[in-house]
């Protein structure tokens, strides 16, 4: 792919095919001038000569189930170094439906890397009836997260996805899988206790099965007394990587038993609508995949699969062998902390692999961090937005415009749509607008005429701009 490209996002009724311009709006964004109303051009009968062009067709592809990020309780911790309104109003340009519009997000169950130390919803070893089972903590830290996005946005869906069980269901009894060779030592797990890839790390005996699979059952019916529908749950955080934050290495045969024999038959009894996901993979190779997904017992189960960082790999044939199977992206690629032009153009990068391959969602990774951005364990990553909890103030990265741009105008339920053209997305909502996405990388403007509907848009795009059109 051709790395000077183009970004823009298009709304357009089914009906009627160009809308009359002073229906319609076009955003644009460039590097310190972001979300600037433009003039949108009349709709022709010829592209412009010289352009590019980029065909939008009707032929609709995967569903929509939304656009989102990561709750993590560092973000929230960040979010409480400011007074009432101003948390308030970042809460509002995330959910609102007339300002970023998210409409679907993750949450971990228990410790993630963004956790702020480790710890699961069960930590008393052997308690295998989940007598000690609590969600106190979440109440007073996760919970109260989702609860101020669920105020602005009160359809909003969540998922997750544990990144390791409680420790004393894992064969090193830590939370961690990984040795730290940095010297720091941020986990305190002995080099000795390092997990053996591709060995399993949970404890794959009858009684700790039956009790992760009461714990995943526990979890969604402690949040659902909350007012919290848990809509999907990707079984394991990157089960192919050890890490030296919570995590558990599994292999995927068993995997795949714990979701056929344990959580399936558990969630079945328990009259749980939770869709289970067999995620999320963060390899390459579809077989990892392709092993739960053709072991009936799991497969009767298993509503979807979820990719990310390396999954990406995989997703493109995963995609086309299951078409039954519901795909997911799971966590953008969280970079080094830059919050840059260039991370916002990789992170769409991102978007169109994913999205062309068919998966159902876009979920960015932490949405919220303090101006450092450093994780527990030593990495400073991205985020949409930076507080500095020093002065107070909050900063909008490149990144979260870049995913306005994509979310907007696109709505759950929506339907992509095949097209014609580099760097291109489009979108039909269930209201029968269509939503169309272009990124310019180039360093200089780019000529382009949009076709919808045997019609021509034709339009010029600022250098390093993205752009949304809603007509």
């Amino acid at each position: 792919m051709n790395i000077k490209s183009v970004i823009i996002a298009v709304s357009v009724s089914m009906a009627v095919p160009a809308i009359a311009a002073d229906k319609s709006e076009w955003r644009s964004s460039v590097e310190n001038a972001y979300w600037v109303g433009e003039k949108v051009p009349s709709w022709t009968s010829k592209p412009s000569d010289g352009a590019d062009i980029l065909t939008v067709t009707d032929n609709e592809a995967q569903i929509i189930d939304g656009i989102g990020g990561t709750f993590n309780e560092i973000g929230w911790d960040a979010l409480c170094a400011l007074d009432d309104t101003e948390r308030a109003s970042v809460i509002n340009n995330l959910f609102s439906s007339i300002e970023s519009n998210y409409s679907y997000c993750r949450m971990p169950i228990g410790a993630s890397d963004y956790g702020m130390n480790f710890y699961s919803l069960n930590d008393v070893a052997d308690d295998f009836k989940m007598v000690n089972f609590s969600i106190a903590r979440d109440r007073h830290i996760l919970m109260r997260y989702i609860k101020e996005a669920m105020k602005v946005n009160p359809g909003l869906k969540i998922w997750a996805s544990p990144w390791s069980p409680p420790a004393w269901m894992k064969t090193n009894n830590h939370y961690s899988s990984g040795y730290d060779k940095s010297g720091t030592d941020h986990n305190g797990l002995p080099a000795e206790h390092e997990l053996e890839l591709p060995t399993t790390g949970f404890k794959m005996q009858r009684g700790y099965l039956d009790a992760y699979a009461l714990y995943f059952a526990k979890f969604v019916k402690a949040y659902e007394k909350e007012g919290i529908h848990i809509e999907a749950v990707n079984v394991q955080n990157e089960p192919c990587s050890n890490h030296i934050f919570p995590s558990c290495v599994w292999r995927p045969e068993d995997l795949a038993y714990f979701i056929g024999h344990f959580l399936g038959p558990k969630f079945e009894e328990e009259n749980i609508d939770t869709d289970i996901y067999f995620g999320t993979i963060n390899r390459d190779n579809p077989d990892y995949t392709r092993t739960a997904l053709d072991y009936a017992p799991a497969a009767r189960y298993i509503k979807g699969a979820g990719f990310q960082w390396d999954g990406k790999g995989a997703i493109p044939y995963i995609n086309t062998e299951y078409p039954s199977i519901k795909v997911m992206h799971t966590e953008a690629e969280c970079g080094n902390g830059s919050n840059d032009w260039a991370a916002a153009e990789h992170t769409w990068w991102q978007m169109r692999h994913y999205l062309t391959n068919g998966s159902r969602t876009f979920i960015y990774w932490n949405m919220v961090l303090d101006h450092e951005g450093t994780s527990p364990w030593g990495w400073k990553q991205n985020a949409l937005i930076s507080v500095n909890k020093d002065d107070k103030t909050v900063t909008y990265n490149p990144e979260y415009y870049l995913m306005k741009h994509l979310c907007r105008f696109v709505n759950p339920g929506a339907r992509r749509l095949v097209t014609e053209g580099d760097d291109l997305l489009a979108f039909v909502n269930p209201d029968g607008r269509r939503a169309v996405m272009i990124v310019n990388r180039d360093n200089k403007a780019k000529k382009l005429s949009v076709k919808m509907d045997g019609k021509y848009l034709n339009i010029t795009v600022k250098p390093k701009s993205f752009n949304t059109f809603n007509l």
